[in-house]
């Protein structure tokens, strides 16, 4: 059965996915200490170490609603994207 997604919560979308880039940013954290330690020069404080994650969660959250709207936009011009669905209901 063929479906298409017309339409997509921006605020309920960006909150998920905001979400996502905050766990996601976590483990940059442990990279980007280690390489900061060797670099030469000035070195990175460890509140923006800290505070990178939620920097990234909100600019997640910005730039997902904005998608979410330009998405809602398009999908009612051209149609939402389709995929196929089955079942697994046995008769």
């Amino acid at each position: 059965m063929k479906k298409q997604i017309i339409h997509v919560s921006p605020i309920q979308t960006a909150k998920v996915f905001a979400l996502l880039y905050f766990i996601l940013s976590l483990p940059l954290i442990g990279f980007m200490a280690i390489s900061f330690s060797f670099a030469p020069g000035p070195k990175m404080s460890i509140g923006f170490l800290i505070f990178f994650p939620f920097l990234y969660a909100i600019f997640g959250f910005i730039f997902t609603v904005l998608g979410a709207w330009i998405y809602n936009l398009v999908a009612g011009w051209v149609g939402g994207i389709e995929y196929t669905s089955v079942s697994n209901e046995t008769a």
